[in-house]
């Protein structure tokens, strides 16, 4: 009998140095993301057509020696950075939430239609609200009168693509392969309807819609940046702190239900807040694709399905996949800038295909 007990006692101790083998190599990869990410940022601090050093960089973020460096940093390069970082952030956990909650892996806000919907609220603002203006400062240049009211229409054109997507996903027989084609027809639809109002409207009217379509790093400012950190924190910390719910959502409703988890809320809850983020995101940037994409299926290679782990990996990968593509697309046609969504999209799609063909090999 004590023969038994030592095993039994041996084996649980086995167990127990295993699973926290298990979480260190986790919080392992966690912290080496973190480090990349800083190291980004330096790096992406000295992109451009003037070159800081190191020792410049911090001289000029607390004095006011050299006006003209100071602003290049802090009314340009930082904001960019900043907005990189909390975007991709966003994005990436917006697609790991959406993969779960609709049990589609090539589930994202830019396949699921739901930035094309953000993305035509956008535009209804501009065109038929009258919420954007353009100005001239040097060349020309387009920006926005009320940046709120086209962010708030950008979140119920993303909610009204959310809503037929849950529809969609809660029929009867409903396959992963059905949400996401329904998904790509709610997408073209927006896409048309966006079009539609660009045709009627005025030239100052299409240029601002236009302008504000491409996923561009270059309109983030402070302001616009302290409501996407806002938005993209409060949603982190309900996700994370959600984060055995999810995992046990992955198992099915039925078996979420017997664990106390409330599945419904949980689905609109997550779904709503993935929306608010595509959708102030989609506002103030444009259309950033493939992102909530990719980022949660990167990091699925080191951290698996837990997400407890996942979300905030997805946070991170999401962050410096995106100041990535913004590097590339400032400095491969150097002095030209490419829009941080035509790189993603590029980068995108081979990926979605890819995830596509194993889908249909599994």
């Amino acid at each position: 009998m004590t023969r038994k007990r030592s095993i039994y006692s041996e084996r649980a101790e086995n167990g127990k140095a295993e699973y926290r083998r298990f979480i260190d190599r986790k919080v392992l990869t966690m912290s080496a993301l973190g480090i990349s990410l800083f190291g980004l940022m330096l790096y992406a601090v000295n992109v451009g057509a003037f070159h800081l050093s190191i020792s410049e960089i911090v001289n000029n973020l607390f004095s006011q020696d050299d006006e003209s460096m100071r602003h290049v940093l802090w009314n340009i390069r930082l904001p960019r950075i900043v907005g990189a970082v909390m975007s991709g952030a966003g994005l990436g956990v917006a697609g790991a939430i959406m993969q779960n909650l609709l049990k589609n892996p090539l589930a994202s806000p830019f396949t699921t239609g739901v930035s094309q919907g953000a993305a035509f609220g956008a535009a209804f603002a501009i065109i038929i609200l009258g919420a954007g203006v353009t100005h001239l400062v040097g060349n020309e240049g387009v920006t926005q009168f009320s940046p709120y009211v086209v962010a708030i229409s950008a979140f119920v054109g993303s909610v009204l693509t959310v809503s037929l997507i849950l529809t969609v996903s809660a029929m009867r027989n409903a396959s992963s392969e059905s949400v996401i084609l329904a998904g790509v027809a709610i997408g073209a639809f927006f896409t048309a309807a966006t079009m539609l109002l660009q045709y009627f409207a005025t030239d100052v009217q299409v240029a601002t819609t236009l302008f504000w379509t491409f996923g561009d790093l270059g309109k983030a400012g402070w302001k616009e940046n302290a409501a996407i950190c806002i938005i993209v924190s409060l949603s982190l910390a309900y996700f994370v702190a959600n984060g055995w719910n999810y995992n046990a959502h992955l198992w099915g409703e039925e078996v979420a239900g017997s664990l106390g988890v409330k599945v419904r809320n949980l689905r609109i809850t997550g779904m709503l807040l993935s929306c608010m983020i595509v959708s102030v995101i989609t506002a103030f940037l444009g259309i950033i694709g493939f992102i909530g994409l990719i980022a949660p299926h990167l990091m699925r290679f080191f951290v698996g399905d837990d997400y407890r782990f996942l979300i905030p990996c997805s946070a991170l990968s999401g962050g410096i996949l995106l100041l990535l593509s913004d590097i590339l697309g400032r400095t491969i046609l150097s002095p030209a800038v490419i829009p941080v969504g035509i790189i993603t999209s590029f980068t995108g799609a081979p990926v979605f295909f890819y995830l596509l063909v194993r889908q249909r090999k599994a």
